[in-house]
């Protein structure tokens, strides 16, 4: 029987209420699929026991921490030190996610940089890439993004990524990688799926940001990892590939980028 193509979900949220008692029902069901491996994403500091202890629980499941720039104004500001500690965790793989969102929180915006530029020297201080969320920031993000790599190199993935081509060349240029959401797997997205197709093959990573974005033929349902599968083969119609080929590409993608995730043996 032909074996089903390995595959990542490279940023999910498995603490959220929407899968309350389901953890392990959820990664039998990705079993199926091929999905071996899920980063659940800590999006507050406080909440990082409760995450860690998932990643603890479960083989395929692996974790990043970091405040969302969404919550910057009414969480207690991160500090190096901490993320730094958090980091000696052997699941804890990723720094974020980070960024900035001016779609709702404009008003936050010079909070949301700070903590930003905290996250970034973060992972320049532990190795582990960045991950970042943006939404309606594209200038502010390149700049920083840009400031900072030349201050100090660091690694980054722009997570579930659907700004513009701009960020996107920018991003690249600094050597980061692309991650595919359900997002560019939507009919109307051509354009994003456009950006996504000007870019190398060995930087594009997929994800579900599960439970949110659900692709085709689950849209408007609640996501889960299985459903990455679904992107993916999204993702290798936009590069041309065999499903399989680009399952394995992505896979040495998120090897490469998540190096502690792939060198961990239990």
């Amino acid at each position: 029987m032909e074996r089903t193509p390995r595959i990542t979900d490279s940023h999910c949220h498995l603490d959220f209420p929407q899968f309350e008692g389901e953890v392990a029902d959820l990664i039998a069901r990705a079993s199926e699929r091929g999905v071996h491996r899920m980063v659940t994403i800590c999006t507050r500091l406080r909440q990082e026991p409760q995450v860690r202890a998932l990643a603890e629980a479960h083989a395929p499941v692996f974790y990043a921490a970091g405040t969302h720039p969404m919550s910057a104004h009414d969480e207690p500001m991160a500090t190096v030190e901490a993320l730094v500690s958090l980091a000696q965790h052997p699941k804890f793989v990723g720094i974020g996610e980070s960024g900035l969102d001016y779609h709702y929180t404009a008003e936050t915006k010079a909070v949301q940089q700070e903590s930003l530029r905290i996250h970034i020297e973060a992972a320049r201080r532990t190795g582990l890439p960045l991950i970042i969320h943006a939404r309606d920031a594209d200038d502010d993000m390149a700049r920083i993004l840009g400031e900072e790599f030349r201050a100090g190199a660091y690694a980054c993935v722009m997570h579930c990524f659907s700004s513009g081509a701009a960020l996107a060349e920018a991003a690249l240029e600094l050597g980061f990688y692309l991650s595919m959401s359900g997002i560019a797997a939507f009919p109307k997205s051509r354009e994003l799926r456009d950006i996504f197709a000007a870019a190398p093959v060995d930087r594009i990573l997929v994800e579900t940001d599960a439970p949110y974005l659900a692709p085709p033929p689950n849209r408007g349902k609640r996501n889960e990892p299985a459903f990455v599968a679904d992107t993916a083969r999204v993702g290798a119609e936009v590069f041309g590939l065999a499903y399989e080929d680009f399952a394995r590409r992505t896979e040495e993608n998120f090897g490469r980028l998540f190096s502690k995730a792939a060198a961990w043996r239990g």
